[in-house]
């Protein structure tokens, strides 16, 4: 392709660092505005449910564009998409920060979506173009871990902007970062696709066919999905509970994500420790020990209702949640080693989607009231998640003779 402006080897160091620093664009974009939630409903005038569909909208269109934007990366560059990707996401995080109008943020939410998409997925090809062997799964084992940066650190963030300005603030935060981040990557950065694919839809079409007809690829993404719902109930409701109910400051709400965040990547950490081990024997203990902890937070409720029992009993429950996420987004793509690029977009996709409606569905019918309604929550999703892994294990079983003791 004609007028590409292809990576320099000189700049190769600080292009890497800046691909690093855009992987926890997603956490940022979603998680800074948490604290927010409350006083954008109050003074848009609207209800809890409709300004928490921001987020819901958020992680569907980021769902879906994971689905496709590999394949279209693939054939028209990673560089130049990422970049016009960034400028777009800035726009419309300007337009959020100067309108009321529920209905034109829920639009530009949409669109935070696919360019966030875009941009992760191009960034996280960046890699598989550059390096090979050791230290390419070097490079890779970070992923997950500068990721959780997002959530640990933008509600925190987030919190203080609400506080010292207004929710406002927090999409021009997101605008001038963007933009940042853009001028670097048009200074520093280049195409680094060697080989241009020709886009062919029936093709990819037939390989992610193949993959959703395999029982256990499908069944592990909903396991991803309801893990990372864990996560995301927490991020819709808490603010409001921290808030309306407990009556205290966007701050504070702010502090008590960042904590939960910590507790997401250290279940990462420990399913990373554990890799080796049995691999349905481990979660089976993981399930049974995030039902044990979600019936005691519901017991605990009815003598001890506070800030600091909610947030002890969410941690734990949170890295329960961060080590099945961890376990089985390895386990998803250990499916397919020949196809790990699409089998990677297609798990990301479909787990994204699954949170954005499930997420909205459970607080629908258990809205953010307090820590009843969240701890019921929880236990929904347990649940499910208890049922599901032993579908999963069935089906295991049943398509490859796999057996945990072996």
């Amino acid at each position: 392709m004609n007028n590409i402006k292809e990576l320099k080897q000189q700049n190769q160091g600080i292009s890497t660092i800046l691909a690093f620093a855009l992987l926890p664009l997603s956490g940022f974009a979603t998680d800074i505005y948490i604290p927010s939630l409350p006083s954008m409903a109050s003074n848009m005038q609207v209800s809890s449910l409709q300004v928490q569909l921001t987020l819901s909208l958020f992680l569907i269109s980021y769902g879906v564009s994971q689905l496709f934007i590999g394949s279209v990366l693939d054939s028209f560059g990673r560089y130049r998409l990422s970049l016009i990707s960034l400028i777009i996401f800035a726009g419309a995080s300007i337009v959020i920060a100067n309108t009321h109008n529920i209905y034109l943020i829920y639009l530009m939410r949409v669109i935070h979506g696919f360019t966030v998409g875009t941009i992760i997925v191009a960034k996280r090809a960046y890699f598989v173009d550059l390096f090979k062997g050791d230290k390419l799964k070097h490079y890779l084992s970070l992923f997950s871990i500068i990721w959780s940066t997002g959530p640990i650190v933008a509600p925190f963030l987030g919190g203080y902007l609400q506080t010292v300005f207004s929710w406002e603030s927090n999409f021009y935060f997101l605008a001038i970062l963007a933009v940042i981040l853009a001028i670097l990557e048009y200074i520093y950065s280049g195409e680094t696709l060697k080989y241009f694919s020709e886009f062919s839809f029936k093709k990819i079409t037939g390989v992610y066919i193949n993959m959703i007809k395999t029982a256990s690829f499908s069944l592990g993404i909903v396991m991803l999905g309801l893990a990372y719902t864990m996560v995301m109930i927490y991020n819709m409701t808490g603010p409001f509970i921290i808030e309306h109910h407990l009556h205290l400051s966007p701050v504070i709400a702010g502090y008590s994500s960042l904590v939960l965040g910590f507790a997401w990547m250290v279940g990462g950490f420990i399913g990373k420790a554990t890799i080796n081990s049995p691999f349905f024997k481990k979660m089976a203990t993981n399930l049974i020990l995030q039902i044990a902890f979600v019936i005691t937070m519901i017991l605990s409720i009815q003598f001890i209702s506070n800030l600091y029992s909610m947030v002890i009993f969410a941690f734990l429950i949170h890295v329960t949640a961060g080590y099945i996420f961890n376990n089985y987004f390895t386990f998803c793509l250990g499916l397919f080693p020949k196809n790990a690029g699409i089998a990677s977009g297609l798990t990301g996709g479909i787990t994204y989607v699954i949170v954005s409606f499930l997420s909205y569905s459970v607080i629908s019918i258990l809205p953010a009231k307090d820590e009843h309604h969240l701890s019921e929550s929880y236990l929904v999703l347990s649940i499910l998640s208890a049922l599901i892994m032993f579908a999963v294990y069935r089906m295991t079983k049943k398509e490859s003779g796999y057996s945990d003791a072996a």
